[in-house]
């Protein structure tokens, strides 16, 4: 079978999609009246070209590292964990019992801390589809459907009845304490002479994405572990004959993945809102499999791909604050990328296939 370089597997199959679904993005704003050219103007002015602009882009991005890594690792197990949003709500659920419960003297402690317990909220909402779809063949798809539903209900009632503190109308916690509130871009980057991400929400999780980027590439590629979840991912009887139990790594993938998708929780929780509120994922947890798709499943992949994600959320924004241009489209814009990138992968790949083997039968 004719096959195309590890490269443009890896870097032209989703250029090209890309630039497949912006060209029926172009189709799309010419149909509603306005300028394609000016559209993508604003939105590379709003999202790229001030440090403002960069601290939302950054700030989406790394939520969208997390939950793509989690749908990644699991992905690599052939499993489709799709509970994303829902082990990111109670991943933020442990960053705040965290830091409302034990006094931090300093943020550098509650965050290791919220992150012990992001990570362990996260992959406990992970445990149960895990179970059924290794002992009972529930298939995960469903099932994590199912608890993105209960986790938003059950947070929704946490907030109204438990965690919100007394005479506040508001369904949210207590404001975290000032100590163990995140430094921001700003913060960090700023100077006497100069400020730097004025307003924007980034903050030095983003450093916590670089490196669970980097755990993920060791884990998958350079631990027996991941590569029994490989194996179990192309092959279940060539797993078992090898001696792998599927049950343990089915279970142990998916912990991984939820713990993943609850670190989000840093992030949104901690550094942004600085106190537990509703809906603080913003559908980053679906997000993250047009993330991991468009990364190839790989964490260095997935990390570009969250970046090209936050530059159309932040750009989004700047669309539908300026132009009668509605922000719904940065949906569709995203809904056409996961188009080409997932279902339509083949109609992408194929040409290019036959293009490489062509060129390699003319040398």
């Amino acid at each position: 079978m004719d096959r195309m370089p590890a490269w443009a597997d890896a870097v032209l199959v989703p250029l090209v999609s890309l630039l497949l679904a912006g060209a029926l993005s172009a189709l799309v704003i010419l149909a509603i009246g306005e300028s394609p050219l000016a559209a993508f103007r604003l939105m590379v002015d709003g999202a790229l070209m001030r440090s403002a602009g960069w601290g939302y882009t950054l700030y989406y991005a790394t939520n969208f590292v997390f939950t793509g890594l989690a749908v990644a690792v699991a992905f690599h197990a052939r499993l489709f964990n799709i509970g994303g949003e829902g082990q990111a709500m109670l991943g933020g659920l442990g960053v705040a019992l965290v830091c409302l419960s034990i006094p931090w003297p300093h943020w550098t402690l509650a965050l290791a801390a919220a992150s012990l317990g992001a990570a362990a909220f996260g992959a406990l909402w992970a445990v149960v589809p895990a179970w059924l779809q290794a002992t009972r063949g529930s298939h995960i798809v469903i099932t994590t459907i199912m608890f993105n539903f209960i986790a938003a209900a059950l947070l929704n009632y946490l907030l109204v009845n438990v965690l919100k503190p007394a005479g506040s109308m508001d369904p949210a916690s207590a404001r975290f304490p000032e100590a163990v509130h995140l430094p921001t871009f700003e913060d960090m980057f700023s100077t006497a002479g100069t400020a730097l991400f004025r307003g924007a929400p980034a903050n030095v999780t983003f450093f916590v994405a670089i490196a669970a980027c980097i755990a993920v590439w060791l884990l998958i590629w350079r631990t027996r572990l991941g590569y029994e979840i490989r194996a179990l991912g192309f092959s279940e009887t060539g797993a078992r004959y090898a001696g792998i139990n599927p049950v343990r790594v089915v279970v142990v993938t998916m912990l991984i993945s939820g713990a993943l998708a609850g670190l989000m929780g840093i992030n949104a929780t901690m550094g942004e809102a600085e106190r537990l509120i509703l809906n603080s994922t913003e559908g980053a947890g679906f997000i993250g499999i047009a993330v991991a798709l468009m990364g190839r499943n790989h964490p260095l992949g997935v990390f570009l791909a969250a970046l090209l994600f936050g530059f159309l959320y932040q750009g989004g924004a700047e669309l539908a604050l300026w132009t009668d241009i509605p922000r719904e489209l940065i949906v569709v814009i995203q809904a056409l990328v996961i188009l080409f990138t997932g279902a339509l992968d083949n109609m992408v790949r194929m040409p290019l296939e036959r293009a490489f083997a062509g060129r390699r039968r003319r040398c």
